[in-house]
């Protein structure tokens, strides 16, 4: 109890000494485990430094923590859960059909959250700063403009195409990659006139279309209230903390509101690995390859054909295999691979013997095997995981092997394909060096910027004139229009006056061949 009171009262007097504590709602609507393990450490740190933060979440802390209050919605949204998604839910799913389904499932979010009554009672309390995230619904910025406070957005995925406008960042698809198409920043024509295409029918149509007027209407119906559009509070938000870094998602240009923050959930040093699972690590000879299709993904629900040709792939190989499976047993194991139904991933993937990550290309795991400098084989499936392994693979640290194309041949040879050519190690540690070298952590630019916020009740003037301009002047299609007109202008006095020359020319010489024949 004495450090308990000792501890609050170094929280008290550091708020005062650096600033005012004050009172924090953050709303993390998604019912997604692997986006809220991004926030959680912010939050934490947060409510360290002093600051009363309140949590609406499916993802109550696991035991209390101080200066932290969770208004628990689990189990509120009526759908299979995330966490479980099987192969054959995800083979015939593209670009389209992702975003249609991510539609539908920020709706029921709406519906289902918006009105509940601890969710309604906070309507009636006072907050400095609001933290929501950005993702697939707008609906919750209806509750936000209620409280009439600053408020920040939150991504656990690179920059979604609907977040640049309301910030005014630029959003050119000549090189930034839409994160629903396998793309990199070096595209050839066809893959830029995919990505425009699909960028510009999201960003202008799909999005205030289909997804903010249904979830403006399903606000006003749960909020009780008139509401202005949601674009328009879209526009009041005063900076996105967003999980990137240019040496993932390459580089593009960001204004101030923007603060990248990619691995902000690496918060402590790797641990010692449990006896066994070390002893297995260690005594590979030839190294590990380490095979995890991430929390959502089950990999026992592999159809049998794909399962064995992992299987009979492994078999051929030196090194061990340490599989994360789900089930209690795997029909045709070879002797060099062992199973778990969960695994310390970052402990794992920092111990010395882990050649390889084979994964969905999952943007957590991803920053993970950069910060450790693990070369990786990616089998993206669904969402961000294309545009992921694709920028992977363009930092020279990883290969592509696409589930369609998954044989026994196939496997072994992406596998070896990093396993003989050291460059790709030798990639994957340079651009673990860039990741970690930074003026500040991902936590302290998170923290300070948040702060920063605070200080200035709002920080509008981080965001570009450009946030505020109609698309025909954003896109200069007037200037455009004038420059054309005054164009058309010149050719068509310059084609008179050439008609009128030649017409008085012609004129001349005829009257000059008539005179000449009278005489």
């Amino acid at each position: 109890m004495q450090a308990a009171a000792a501890l609050s009262i170094i929280f008290a007097v550091f708020c005062i000494s650096s600033a005012t504590c004050s009172r924090i709602l953050a709303i993390f609507p998604y019912v997604g485990k692997s986006h809220h393990d991004v926030y959680t450490p912010y939050l934490q740190q947060l409510a360290a430094r002093g600051h009363e933060i309140v949590v609406v979440s499916h993802f109550p802390q696991d035991s209390p923590f101080q200066n932290l209050t969770d208004i628990s919605i689990k189990g509120s949204v009526n759908m299979p859960p995330v966490q479980v998604i099987s192969f054959q839910m995800l083979e015939s799913v593209g670009p389209i059909q992702d975003i249609m389904i991510l539609r539908e499932i920020g709706q029921l979010h709406c519906e289902s959250i918006l009105p509940l009554p601890q969710v309604q009672q906070l309507r009636n309390q006072t907050f400095d700063l609001i933290i929501t995230e950005l993702f697939i619904t707008d609906c919750f910025l209806g509750l936000v403009h209620g409280f009439n406070a600053p408020f920040i957005y939150f991504s656990s995925s690179v920059l979604l195409p609907w977040a640049n406008e309301r910030i005014g960042n630029p959003d050119s698809p000549s090189y930034i990659p839409n994160l629903f198409l396998p793309y990199s920043d070096r595209m050839n024509f066809v893959e830029r006139l995919a990505n425009s295409v699909n960028t510009l029918f999201i960003t202008w149509l799909l999005y205030p279309l289909l997804y903010n007027r249904s979830g403006r209407s399903i606000a006003e119906k749960h909020l009780q209230a008139s509401l202005p559009p949601l674009n328009d509070i879209a526009k009041r938000g005063s900076l996105i903390l967003v999980n990137s870094h240019f040496t993932i998602n390459r580089p593009r240009p960001l204004v101030p509101a923007v603060i990248e923050v990619g691995g902000i959930h690496i918060t402590k040093p790797a641990k010692n690995l449990p006896k066994e699972l070390d002893d297995f690590l260690s005594g590979a000879e030839h190294g590990v390859i380490y095979f995890s299709m991430g929390s959502m993904i089950r990999a026992e629900t592999l159809p049998a054909d794909k399962r064995d040709a992992f299987l009979q792939a492994f078999a051929e190989l030196p090194q061990r295999v340490l599989w994360k499976w789900e089930n209690d047993s795997l029909p045709g194991r070879p002797h060099n691979v062992k199973t778990a139904k969960w695994l310390p991933q970052f402990d794992v993937l920092n111990h010395p013997k882990v050649r390889i990550f084979l994964a969905h290309g999952g943007l957590l795991g991803t920053i993970e095997a950069v910060h450790v400098g693990v070369p990786m084989v990616g089998i993206p499936m669904y969402g961000d995981q294309y545009t992921n392994m694709k920028m992977i693979e363009a930092a020279g640290m990883g290969v592509v092997l696409h589930y369609s194309d998954i044989t026994k041949d196939n496997v072994l040879k992406s596998l070896k394909t990093v396993l003989d050519n050291p460059s790709y190690m030798e990639n994957a540690k340079r651009t673990s060096r860039i990741f970690r070298d930074r003026p500040m952590s991902p936590m302290d630019a998170a923290i300070y910027w948040t702060e920063y916020v605070i200080r200035h009740r709002g920080a509008p003037h981080l965001r570009t004139a450009g946030a505020d301009l109609p698309l025909y002047q954003y896109l200069l299609l007037d200037v455009i229009a004038v420059l054309l007109a005054g164009v058309l202008a010149v050719v068509f006095i310059i084609y008179f006056i050439l008609k009128k020359l030649v017409a008085f020319v012609s004129g001349s010489a005829a009257n000059t061949s008539k005179i000449k024949k009278q005489q």
